[in-house]
């Protein structure tokens, strides 16, 4: 039986610390054209949806081959509402209209690294198991246990003072989410948070990865982008 899955890029018009990031320009395309195209390449979706409270992103979300089937009711496009609300709400929606999926994946339309074969792989990971979830992931660049916070005095304590004659590769390797990709079974609950053992992580290498949060994000994003794109020119990118 084939198994039925869709994409819900959640993209709320109010971003604060960028104005309008969702569609602003990011080399030559409105960020989440990115977000978009690259799901409808991976045909591994039945629907590929955007949530929005905002006509501008309706509008550019449809021109580059989403669906914006409703409008994001107010009460869920705030500052405080979690991304897992957003999607339950894309999901009644289709349910009530008799649309049933076996897999859910939600994909940030703050991901212009993004690449089908992720997609791809974390799809294949998790129908093969009884997980609940699979994720993109990378490595973190130092040992963790390694760390240390700056006190209220301007001192330094760390958080595993213990480790502090440890060498980094005695320690085991850290991972922390690559705010890329989510992908979950609608029919297996979860047991465990989503950093848990009920999640596969799909590890992408640390050049992929990038939150594009501020606007030194935003232009620290746009140099590594280039900087990809000239290694496929070169067919420099071993992946």
């Amino acid at each position: 039986m084939e198994n039925k899955a869709v994409c819900i890029i959640p993209a709320r018009g109010g971003s604060k610390r960028i104005p309008r990031k969702n569609i602003k320009d990011f080399l030559g395309k409105p960020l989440i054209a990115y977000s978009i195209e690259t799901a409808l390449a991976s045909n591994l979706f039945d629907q590929v949806i955007v949530s929005t409270d905002d006509e501008e992103i309706v509008a550019v979300a449809k021109k580059y081959g989403a669906e914006v089937p409703f409008m994001r009711p107010s009460e869920l496009a705030d500052d405080f509402t979690g991304t897992g609300k957003v999607v339950a709400h894309a999901i009644e929606y289709l349910k009530q209209r008799g649309k049933k999926y076996d897999y859910v994946c939600t994909i940030y339309a703050t991901a212009p690294f993004l690449q089908e074969k992720y997609l791809i792989k974390g799809f294949n990971a998790l129908v093969d198991t009884d997980a609940h979830m699979a994720f993109s992931v990378t490595s973190m660049p130092f040992p963790i246990q390694r760390t240390f916070k700056i006190t209220e005095e301007g001192r330094c304590q760390m958080f595993f003072p213990e480790h502090f004659q440890s060498r980094s590769q005695d320690l085991d390797e850290a991972y922390q989410d690559a705010g890329q990709f989510y992908w979950e079974s609608l029919h297996r609950e979860a047991t465990d948070i989503p950093f848990g053992q009920d999640s596969i992580p799909v590890i992408l290498p640390r050049y992929l990865v990038q939150d594009i949060d501020t606007l030194e994000d935003w232009e620290r994003a746009e140099v590594m982008y280039r900087v990809l794109l000239e290694m496929k020119k070169e067919e420099k990118l071993y992946v």
